[in-house]
């Protein structure tokens, strides 16, 4: 079983982030409350009581005190065992990354840091309106490495506006050199509500270039290949055993309990959503009612389901597992993969489809092809 909390609190606005989320701190304790009343109210959704991963999502979780994580650990412990060497994440910004931080992350049995870089180019992290710099970047690395943390993932966007793929490539070789097991690679797209957004619609910014973008991309898997890094699902690439367990299981549709205003939960037979506004949840959780919205699950909804999380992953999507979910007979799915297959997006070998590196670039539409 697995935990997910949304810590939804940040210093600033990312310019491209269209996550849950507050810049105002003032009701943070509120929040961490809230919270863990959630975990309480929610203690029967997962179906067993053992833990095997923990993720510290938002938002910015490297907000959190120690006294704030020490009452969210109290909470998680007087409901669910955690499994031995279960894994727990802590997503974290390079500015909030201190020793002292970090030997306290440790005590708590934090084992896994998500860092987002996003680049080691200052002018870049600028465009992007982070609130660390390239020094920071390399430096909260180092730390974590000192501080025992031998388990570090960090998260890069590509297809920054740039004259060349210079800035992406050396970003790429400083990861490479700093030794780090896993990457998590995201296109930079542009969501309506975000500053970017905004920024296209007024033309004060052009859209990303989709050559560059797919330029990038190919770099991106070349250079990964080329260091050792498995591409186990389109944006993740990790070293031998050092694969994400918790999003693994998103992917390999395991069930979840998520908390926290806007996080999603499954249980196999339905989704639920949290209400995405921070003063209406706390209203509601004083009340002791969780504020979501639900659908239950038909044999359609979970084929799909499978076809779109299966398809981004190394595992692909089985045909026999498919067709435990739902008839292929009478659909046009097997001529919708021999249509694919055909101009080279697909593959299939003994009943598992796989999409090819050209196919990954389209990853979305393929699987909007293939639903039921």
């Amino acid at each position: 079983m697995h935990l997910y909390l949304h810590i939804p609190f940040c210093k600033q606005a990312c310019h491209y982030c269209d996550f849950h989320f507050s810049t105002g701190l003032a009701k943070k304790s509120e929040m961490v409350k809230a919270i863990c009343d959630e975990i309480s109210l929610q203690k029967d959704y997962l179906h067993r009581k053992e833990l095997s991963t923990i993720y510290f999502g938002g938002g910015t979780p490297s907000l959190l005190s120690n006294s704030d994580l020490e009452i969210i650990f109290s909470r998680i412990t007087a409901h669910y065992i955690l499994q031995k060497g279960a894994e727990i994440t802590l997503e974290c910004n390079p500015d909030d990354i201190t020793i002292p931080r970090l030997q306290a992350w440790r005590s708590f049995g934090i084992n896994r840091l998500s860092i987002g870089i996003q680049s080691f180019n200052e002018a870049h992290l600028k465009f992007l309106n982070r609130a660390h710099s390239a020094e920071e970047s390399s430096r909260c690395i180092t730390d974590a490495i000192d501080s025992g943390f031998d388990n570090l993932s960090l998260d890069l966007i590509y297809a920054i506006p740039s004259k060349s793929n210079d800035i992406w490539k050396k970003d790429l070789q400083i990861v490479h050199n700093l030794g780090i097991a896993h990457i998590s690679s995201y296109c930079l797209t542009i969501e309506e509500k975000t500053v970017f957004g905004k920024k296209v619609k007024k033309k004060l910014m052009e859209p990303i270039d989709d050559n560059f973008a797919s330029d990038q991309f190919n770099i991106l898997l070349d250079e990964m290949a080329k260091n050792d890094y498995e591409q186990y699902e389109i944006s993740n690439f990790a070293k031998v055993g050092k694969y994400a367990k918790h999003n693994t299981s998103y992917w390999q549709g395991d069930e979840y309990l998520g908390v926290g205003p806007s996080a999603h939960s499954f249980n196999k037979l339905s989704r639920q959503w949290n209400i995405s506004n921070n003063a209406l949840y706390l209203k509601s959780i004083q009340k002791e009612t969780v504020p979501f919205d639900s659908e239950i699950l038909n044999d359609t909804d979970r084929a799909n389901e499978y076809i779109m999380t299966g398809l981004r992953t190394k595992w692909g999507v089985n045909m026999n597992i498919l067709e435990e979910i739902i008839s292929l007979e009478k659909t046009s799915f097997p001529t919708q993969i021999k249509k694919f297959e055909n101009i080279g997006l697909l593959t299939s070998e003994k009943k598992q489809i796989l999409l090819t590196n050209k196919g990954k670039l389209m990853a979305d539409f393929i699987a909007s092809e293939l639903f039921f």
